[in-house]
């Protein structure tokens, strides 16, 4: 009896067929894997101090998810004692609203995967009230205006050029423009990412870039889409200030020689040549619009 009971326990371990138990009739199909949707929800862009823009979109109020250097992490709701934080994927994205703008940090997450510990990036945009994200303002033409485009304009069909500008009590602004190059249209909304460099080509990092609502000439103005006809052109300012910041121990400011700048949805760079001295660690970034 021994012998043909091990036998049996064989025949099982081997897969024999007579062991294999019918499934019972009523018993429920399995069911197929869900694939997520794609999140539909509007992409917000943040500007960096090293340069780079982080795309981050909020499908709802348990998750975020970021596209940062070409890679989109995935990160969910966490803890914060203020703002808004999201962990996953090794790293922590904390975001807090104050005084018409948002700031953000992207940290690597410690050992326990909890916690940030090193600073990536620092971030911010500028917010309307602290509202997170609504609908964009009607598209804007620019001359020889076309049908809103829904391609993004890039690098690659794209010139820089600098244009005119103004100046009073310390305060430097100057137009430039960004032209469609390119035989097809294409749209560019929200505000370009600007770095500036000094006479070797090394970014000067003690000048921030801050987004800025409006312009210098029409402040509080919300970024607008602004589809661009081949040959058309949109604007943004660049605005800083000459005077050293003798109270914060500046007593001399930094000599930039070129400005560095990605188009919104983009990550080619064009540069031009501009020499300026910005005081007080800082420019000021108005957003695209339309060409007068």
């Amino acid at each position: 009896m021994t012998r043909r009971l091990a036998v049996v326990a064989l025949a099982c371990l081997t897969g024999a067929a007579a062991c294999q138990q019918p499934a019972p009739d009523d018993a429920p199909a399995p069911t197929p894997p869900v694939e997520a949707a794609p999140s539909t929800a509007p992409a917000i862009g943040y500007a960096c101090e090293s340069g780079v823009t982080i795309q981050a979109r909020y499908p709802d109020s348990a998750t975020a998810e970021l596209v940062y250097r070409d890679q989109t992490l995935a990160l969910r709701s966490a803890v914060a004692a203020s703002g808004a934080r999201y962990v996953g994927e090794g790293v922590e994205w904390w975001t807090a609203n104050r005084n018409g703008e948002e700031s953000a940090t992207l940290s690597r997450l410690g050992p326990n995967d909890q916690t940030g510990t090193a600073v990536m990036e620092r971030c911010t945009r500028p917010t309307t009230g602290g509202d997170p994200v609504g609908p964009l303002p009607a598209p804007t033409p620019a001359p020889g205006g076309v049908l809103p485009a829904s391609t993004p304009c890039k690098g690659p069909q794209l010139r820089l050029s600098v244009g005119d500008g103004d100046a009073g009590a310390g305060n430097r602004v100057r137009n430039f423009a960004l032209e469609n190059a390119g035989s097809q249209p294409c749209t560019l909304t929200g505000y370009p990412t600007v770095t500036v460099r000094d006479a070797d080509g090394d970014v000067l990092s003690s000048i921030r870039a801050e987004q800025s609502p409006g312009s210098y000439f029409r402040q509080g103005q919300a970024p607008t889409p602004v589809s661009l006809a081949p040959g058309g052109k949109a604007l943004f300012e660049v605005a800083w200030n000459v005077v050293p910041h003798e109270g914060e121990g500046e007593k001399t400011c930094p000599a930039a020689k070129t400005i560095r700048v990605v188009a919104p949805a983009d990550t080619a760079a064009l540069t031009t040549p501009f020499e300026f001295t910005p005081c007080g660690g800082r420019i000021r970034v108005s957003p695209l619009r339309a060409a007068d």
